[in-house]
């Protein structure tokens, strides 16, 4: 394992025992709910937007399971917070995928960007923001509410 590759793994210990954005709000502007069946994570993320009512104030998570799903969406919060809601709905999984920074199986992929789905969702049924194609095929692998 490389230095690099070392540094990423603690990183992402790191949010794993000690998550940023961790905690749901009340009465959040937007908030969705989802699971990965094939590994058991849940996620649900609240959102909070400024005066605008179109910037990210706040985002808060709750959720259960494996390290990279509750690590990569603890850096999904710092990550959007302060951004758009619209450029939120169109940020690529890879953005996230590159704050990871470390190789992920498929199966590992889908717990990553758990967050990030149910932030989408989050988003659309608040905002209206659309989804893309590539997240409504994982309707199959896995479940937003």
């Amino acid at each position: 394992m490389s230095e690099l590759e070392q540094m990423y793994r603690e990183v992402i210990l790191d949010h794993y025992k000690s998550p940023r954005g961790h905690g749901l709000h009340e009465h959040p502007d937007a908030q969705a709910e989802g699971q990965n069946p094939l590994c058991g994570d849940e996620v649900t993320i609240t959102v909070k937007f400024g005066e605008d009512g179109e910037t990210i104030d706040s985002i808060g998570f709750d959720g259960r399971g494996c390290a990279i799903s509750q690590a990569a969406t603890s850096m999904l919060t710092e990550l959007v917070k302060g951004r758009k809601a619209a450029d939120v709905a169109a940020l690529p999984k890879e953005e996230l995928l590159e704050e990871i920074g470390i190789p992920l199986t498929p199966i590992r992929l889908k717990c990553a960007i758990l967050g990030l789905g149910v932030l989408k969702v989050a988003l659309h049924k608040a905002k209206g923001t659309p989804l893309p194609p590539e997240w409504q095929n994982l309707g199959d692998d896995l479940h937003f509410d």
